[in-house]
């Protein structure tokens, strides 16, 4: 098994407790969701029309500033896991440290997976991928140096799954034709359990995964609740400044502690501490659950608390 956030049932196995006892921060998800819409039956009991999905299409265009396709899927792993399908094996690099699905799905499909620490190294390989910003520690390449990076490789994939507070970092705009980018709906707009997310590209490559999707990739109520929480402008710019907000003030009590502030984005922040083992024992004692890697004895990732668990984490950090 591929180590992830998300895992309270292994803060629950140890510590106790059920889910509602737990402020989950061990992954990047927006603890504040969008407020769910009404919606009529039709939603759950009919299939959805391909007016449904093209109304959703054009939605997610405007919300990302897309001019090329879009393609909804069953959220951002859906795709990572139809890509490596989608074309013929050969060497793909990863910039890395990083999510560690797209690999495991590149090897998954017999493609030759080699892990690289520069951006300069992706040059020649016959796929490569980039997420951006990048999870763990928030490092972001700009949308110049990423078309750089497409005229090297064979297929680009750009990860954008927390690029939702930093619209001007985003591919969308100018997406070259061998580029696949990537897009959750379900970090940013809290509703990670819906399971929607986006591929925007050319039109020829969507359409190789479109032949994988199926002919409903996403359900009817993901297709209402994208649709309406995407046309919310006012709701994106609010979100994201208060994000930004409450990621400063995470990084000053986290340093008050004695961390050092790594990096991260407007969802998540990587800490550098003593010991990550001890430094998540310490906020699990408070029941908040926190993120660390098999790859580093000294970082410790948490999600952006949501208005209600200041208090918590506050006791928890201090």
């Amino acid at each position: 098994m591929r180590d992830h956030g998300g895992n309270l049932d292994t803060a629950m196995a140890r510590w106790g407790g059920g889910p509602g006892e737990w402020i989950d921060l061990s992954t990047g998800i927006n603890s504040s969701p969008y407020p769910l819409p009404e919606f009529d039956d039709r939603a759950w009991t009919d299939l959805p029309m391909r007016s449904d999905t093209a109304l959703l299409r054009e939605t997610a265009c405007m919300a990302y500033g897309c001019v090329a396709g879009v393609l909804p899927v069953a959220g951002a792993q859906a795709a990572i896991q139809m890509i490596p399908v989608s074309c013929k094996p050969g060497l793909v690099r990863v910039l890395g440290p990083t999510y560690n699905e797209h690999a495991a799905s590149f090897a998954r499909s017999g493609w030759t997976v080699e892990t690289v620490e520069r951006p300069t190294a992706l040059t020649g390989a016959d796929a490569a991928v980039v997420v951006n910003p990048n999870n763990p520690d928030g490092r972001i390449l700009a949308p110049d140096q990423l078309r750089a990076i497409a005229a090297q490789v064979g297929l680009l994939v750009v990860d954008e799954s927390f690029a939702d507070a930093r619209p001007d970092i985003s591919l969308a705009r100018e997406i070259p034709d061998n580029t696949l980018v990537l897009r959750s709906f379900g970090k940013f707009y809290g509703l990670a359990g819906l399971r929607l997310g986006f591929v925007l590209g050319s039109a020829a490559r969507l359409a190789a995964l479109a032949e994988l999707a199926g002919p409903w990739p996403v359900s009817g109520i993901a297709i209402r609740v994208g649709q309406a929480a995407l046309a919310d402008g006012a709701w994106r710019k609010a979100t994201a400044a208060r994000l930004a907000r409450d990621a400063g003030r995470l990084d000053d009590l986290a340093k008050t502690g004695g961390w050092e502030v790594v990096g991260g984005t407007e969802l998540f922040r990587l800490y550098r501490v003593p010991d990550a083992g001890d430094a998540q024992l310490q906020l699990a004692s408070e029941r908040v659950w926190s993120r660390t890697f098999p790859y580093s004895k000294d970082w410790l990732r948490l999600g952006v608390p949501g208005p209600n668990h200041w208090p918590r984490v506050e006791t928890a950090l201090l």
